[in-house]
């Protein structure tokens, strides 16, 4: 395993990280099942477990806690948790104030079995909370020994210029990562987050490198699964949608792209990501040991020059092909209150 630097941070992670937010009810992983993939991870030389409160509402993480317990394995795994989304019915369990803060981190602790955690992420920007605020309570956490490294998720790349300029200004903890959606099918990091993460030495840490499941292979033209996902997120699956035909058409001619190369689209889309200069790591969620084998094998993908130059042809750099993948949408244009009087 090539293990990279995450940023200037020092910490050496696998280029594979296991996503576990299929672990729990919302992926229908048990434990037993999700202990044999973590074990077959770390066999494979991953390192990087990432996970979040609101998976399975606190289930991902209590099954990764038990787990890295139970197999003495906390030391050797740098561990990567967030805090944001709801987590009850109280408006205040949820979101970037230093009140929340304080409670999610104790909350993740202690379903994480740990007494520290080595990423603390968050998880969506939240525009009615002050980024001094925020990194005023995460510099605590990171003062008093509860976490190692602080990072985002899914952040603009203005905003994450603030918020390295208030922690200079303030004298807080910086952010030291940034996790954003990345893939073939959506390339929209690449114009600015990705060069503003180098800029800044963040490490990048990438979710949803298969776009969802349309870079599986199982997305071909004249062949789309039925899938419960349509009626549940239709701006992402619903084929009436524009965009989602030009994810169809895009993954068909990827498919074909990888079959002419010897590999899997799965291969093909992890190698692509990984070949980013500003990525560290690719966060993967597999839901059984399936794909879990499926998708380790990226970590040893090089993709040669000719064939990255057709996957541009097939998307443009910058270019995300249905706006409703960049995973968080700025409420100064989605709410119309923001722009009318």
């Amino acid at each position: 395993m090539d293990y990279r630097c995450m940023g200037r941070t020092g910490i050496k992670v696998s280029p594979i990280c296991l996503g576990a937010m299929m672990f729990g009810p919302w992926g229908g992983t048990e434990l037993d099942e999700s202990a044999a993939m973590v074990g077959r991870a770390l066999d494979a030389g991953v390192n990087f477990i990432d996970t979040a409160d609101v998976y399975s509402w606190g289930g991902s993480e209590e099954i990764v806690g038990q787990v890295l317990e139970k197999s003495g394995a906390r030391d050797r795994v740098v561990l990567a948790s967030k805090f944001h989304n709801p987590m009850g019915e109280d408006p205040n369990q949820r979101g970037n104030s230093r009140r929340w803060i304080m409670k999610a981190v104790e909350n993740s602790l202690r379903r994480l079995r740990t007494d520290w955690i080595d990423v603390y992420q968050v998880h969506r920007p939240d525009p009615e909370t002050d980024i001094e605020e925020t990194l005023s309570a995460m510099s605590d956490l990171v003062r008093s020994g509860k976490v190692r490294q602080i990072g985002t998720s899914t952040f603009p790349a203005s905003m994450l210029v603030e918020a390295q300029w208030a922690a200079e200004r303030r004298g807080y903890e910086r952010f030291t990562t940034e996790q954003p959606p990345y893939s073939i099918l959506a390339r929209g990091v690449e114009a600015e987050v990705l060069p503003v993460a180098q800029r800044y030495g963040l490490g990048v840490l990438t979710w949803s490198p298969l776009a969802g499941g349309w870079l599986t292979g199982r997305y071909r033209i004249g062949d789309v699964p039925e899938s419960r996902r349509s009626v549940m997120l239709p701006d992402r699956y619903d084929m009436t949608v524009e965009g989602n035909q030009r994810k169809l058409a895009a993954a068909d001619a990827l498919a074909k792209l990888a079959e002419e190369s010897g590999l899997t689209l799965i291969e093909l889309s992890l190698g692509f990501v990984l070949a980013h200069p500003a990525v560290t790591s690719v966060i993967i969620g597999p839901r059984t040991m399936e794909h879990l084998d499926s998708q380790l094998v990226g970590a040893d993908v090089r993709l040669p020059s000719d064939v990255l130059d057709r996957i541009d042809e097939i998307v443009p750099p910058g270019v995300t092909l249905n706006a409703a993948d960049a995973g968080w949408a700025d409420p100064a244009l989605s709410d119309p209150a923001r722009r009318r009087r």
